[in-house]
């Protein structure tokens, strides 16, 4: 176990040993004292956050409304700079889910969240609340990363996967780190456009156009709490300038590119999520790389 501090505020992280056994889940385990209002900044995951413990975490969140407890929460949320998250004793493992596996984990699409986060129980009933007691018997943090895997393991092997199209046009997107020409993409899998847009947006939860942006902008973030200079992340990310830059940090954290390089939320990642800070680690099941047409080759790398 790791500790950041960010302040006067000390977090333990914990991190599994090994790497899940289901692509495109990631986890880190939490625990914070006094979890002091943190902006929560967009990412291009589905996020689970697996509350336990007697600490309580509240998410403040637009219009005054406020969730508590374990949540799911679709891609981009904190658009705006709108969402905050704050608690007392707080215990919580967070999972990174790909929105390529979202939707069978879940058993329900991303696009059912609208970018927003609901309790988990609306969406898993008795089974939310058994998890998070069955997280506060067990001994370890390692234990708790095994009983999550598996539990999400079970969810992901019976669920419906997405389509095959719809998940190499999230790899595309991916592996590009945003850079990838959206109107490219229904040709590269054999579909068209109109297609690829209505599927990937009702079963990732999210419009490829928003998914290039979004993804764009968390790797651009991350250089910048790196120390990288604004203007150098612009021009290696595919912004037009570091104006274009400084716009899309407004409009997805409410934040300057300044402010947003001293965002906790991004900084705990290199010791939450080594190696995973950024996007650029594509899911694209077994089986599923499409081809071009009904009898054609698969599209290109």
């Amino acid at each position: 176990m790791g500790t950041f501090t960010h302040g006067a505020t000390e977090w333990d992280v914990a991190c599994p040993r090994r790497p899940s056994r289901v692509a495109g889940l990631t986890m880190a385990g939490f625990r914070v004292r006094d979890l002091d209002p943190l902006r929560m900044v967009p990412h291009p995951a589905v996020t689970l956050l697996l509350e336990f413990g007697a600490g309580s975490t509240v998410l403040d969140c637009a219009a005054g409304r406020q969730e508590r407890g374990s949540i799911v929460a679709g891609p981009g949320l904190g658009t705006g700079g709108a969402v905050r998250a704050r608690g007392v004793n707080v215990e919580c493992v967070q999972v990174r889910l790909s929105p390529v596996i979202a939707r069978a984990v879940l058993g329900a699409s991303p696009a059912d969240l609208d970018g927003a986060a609901v309790p988990l129980g609306d969406l898993w009933g008795r089974e939310a609340s058994r998890l998070r007691e069955q997280l506060g018997d067990v001994p370890s943090w390692q234990d708790r990363f095994a009983l999550t895997e598996a539990l999400l393991a079970r969810r992901c092997a019976a669920g419906p996967p997405v389509d095959p199209e719809v998940a190499w046009a999230w790899h595309r997107i991916a592996v590009s780190r945003g850079l990838a020409r959206v109107d490219g993409l229904a040709a590269e899998v054999g579909w068209s456009r109109k297609r690829l847009w209505s599927r990937f947006r009702s079963q990732l939860g999210l419009p490829p156009k928003s998914a290039v942006k979004l993804v764009r902008f968390d790797h651009a973030a991350h250089r910048l709490v790196a120390g990288e200079a604004a203007a150098r992340v612009a021009a290696d990310t595919g912004y037009a300038d570091q104006s274009h830059l400084h716009r899309d940090v407004m409009a997805f954290t409410g934040a300057t590119p300044v402010a947003l390089a001293a965002e906790p939320f991004l900084a705990v990642d290199d010791l939450a999520w080594p190696g995973h800070g950024t996007p650029g680690r594509p899911h694209v099941p077994a089986g599923q790389r499409p081809v071009r047409g009904p009898e054609s080759a698969q599209p290109p790398h």
